[in-house]
């Protein structure tokens, strides 16, 4: 396709995804003020807009905040100390120790978290009479509003992708404010709270499978603190089976807000197979970036097989566009699923019913928030799964099972369903008239001849859940011509052969 061809297509995908975009927004707002989605049924509908204003607007710090406090990571703080005193605040708080990995699990669970919020305030619930808003044909309905689509959009390209391109891209000015501090306090206390010491467990035990131990950057535990940190572990352990005995209870008993039509049986069914997909794309995506930053002979060592190959054509094409295609992709399906297991683990007591387990109601309260259903996804679906592919990335590359999603979440993204993100994210740009981080502190060329550039301590090692890789400033574009072959000649020699000669070409998604 030749360059005009391809800005015309393009364009044309901005547009169009820009218009669903605004249907959609049209359509959830349209469901809140009519008492169309849980929350606002439950409540009203003013309560209903307001908490989904804040979960999205607090969605958006979550995810563009963990670029830009990752991709200062190799940055000097001294840098930007006094042009940005609110970042090198926040980059101190996060460079300290492990806690990077603290605020990485606390900050997952705030995402799942969000999204179910979202879900709960924007998402129609169905109701006695079902659906109608305006006088809309059914299966404009069913498509947008009954499916969840017009939420799914709105969540990826509001909450999600247009803040990770900000905030990938211009770091300092992103993180300089409160609100990027207090998203950290919030997520470093939800670590510290101890509900998710589950998953450091399985960090140990991913680490002895592997044979390499946990890397720390802090002293050895005292006895105080071990005991203090395996109480929690023990604690959040019970925590989770709690919140399987629950979820379990209230799907068998018809009180969840799954659809009518879905039988106990299918919606547990369901329910783990959705968990498993999210597992297998958390998974991919660590494997896949950790993929990247090996060298040829490491890759020529130990990537055999068909699907090994075929993944490595895909992902290193193209200046690795491809590569953060995958990204864009994977975020609408995560997100989907995330949307249908709220919806399946969603507790729902009609009047006069008993409470699950005959819990006080301002228990119920909380069960039916969907903070439990957050709780097995964060731990079983997200972070383990992130943890696994951390020391084991290579099995994810030779899976056949992630080569299939890889395909797809690459014609999700070649559809442009998302390419409304970029559009959002020049209109804040021009708003808020940030600077990219070159102009306060120079290129990564730059600092390097002055000697100015860190290590890169957010870097793939066992038992870390590293974070997304850049989507690029500009959507990525896809190419399979075959005359590109050569980009991935690496790749092939790699596979054939074992020396360093096979050295890949430079792997730079931001390119």
């Amino acid at each position: 396709m030749s360059g005009a061809n391809k800005d015309a297509c393009q364009m044309i995908k901005y547009i169009y995804s820009s218009l669903l975009l605004v249907f959609s927004i049209s359509l959830i707002m349209g469901l809140i003020f009519t008492q169309q989605t849980r929350l606002s049924h439950d409540a009203h509908q003013a309560v209903a807009f307001i908490v989904l204003l804040i979960a999205i607007t607090w969605l958006t710090m979550v995810e563009g905040g963990q670029g830009a406090l990752v991709g200062l990571g190799p940055v000097d703080p001294e840098l930007y100390k006094e042009s940005h005193p609110t970042t090198f605040k926040c980059t101190s708080i996060i460079y300290k120790g492990d806690n990077l990995d603290r605020y990485l699990l606390g900050r997952q669970f705030m995402v799942i978290l969000i999204v179910f919020v979202v879900e709960l305030s924007g998402a129609s619930h169905g109701g006695e009479d079902g659906v109608s808003l305006w006088g809309l044909p059914n299966w404009v309905i069913n498509v947008f509003v009954v499916s969840g689509v017009a939420m799914i959009l709105f969540t990826c390209m509001v909450g999600q992708l247009n803040s990770e391109i900000v905030g990938c891209h211009y770091m300092l000015d992103y993180l300089n404010n409160w609100f990027a501090l207090i998203t950290i306090w919030v997520a470093m206390a939800i670590e510290f709270s101890g509900i998710l010491h589950i998953t450091y467990l399985v960090q140990q035990t991913v680490g002895k499978l592997a044979g390499r131990p946990i890397e720390s950057n802090e002293p050895p535990r005292t006895l105080l603190k071990n005991i203090f940190f395996y109480g929690r572990c023990l604690m959040s352990f019970t925590l989770l089976c709690f919140a399987f005995a629950v979820t379990f209870s209230a799907i068998l008993q018809g009180k969840t807000t799954v659809w009518e039509s879905v039988p106990p049986a299918a919606s547990i069914i369901i329910f783990f197979v959705l968990m498993c997909v999210i597992g297998v794309l958390e998974g991919s995506q660590i494997a896949y970036f950790a993929v990247v930053k090996m060298t040829g002979s490491q890759r020529g060592e130990a990537i055999l097989g068909r699907f090994a190959k075929l993944t490595c054509k895909i992902l290193f094409k193209n200046h690795n566009h491809n590569l953060a295609a995958f990204l864009v992709g994977r975020q609408l399906c995560v997100v989907s699923c995330m949307f249908f297991i709220a919806r399946i683990t969603a507790v729902k007591i009609e009047p006069g019913e008993e409470n699950i387990f005959g819990v006080a109601d301002w228990v119920q309260k909380i069960f039916d928030t969907g903070l439990l259903g957050a709780l097995i996804v964060a731990v079983i679906a997200s972070v383990s799964w992130r943890l696994i592919a951390s020391a084991f990335p290579l099995q994810f590359v030779r899976s056949p099972i992630c080569y299939v999603f890889l395909r797809l979440c690459l014609f999700l993204e070649m559809t442009g369903l998302l390419h409304g993100a970029w559009v959002i994210a020049g209109i804040i740009v021009k708003l808020t008239r940030v600077n990219r981080d070159e102009v306060y502190i120079g290129t990564p060329e730059e600092r390097a001849k002055l000697q100015l550039e860190y290590r890169d301590k957010a870097g793939a090692k066992i038992g870390a859940m590293v974070p997304s890789v850049d989507v690029g400033e500009e959507p990525p574009v896809q190419s399979w011509d075959e005359e590109e072959m050569d980009d991935i000649v690496g790749v092939e020699c790699a596979l054939e052969r074992n020396d360093e000669e096979c050295a890949l070409p430079d792997q730079n998604v931001n390119e």
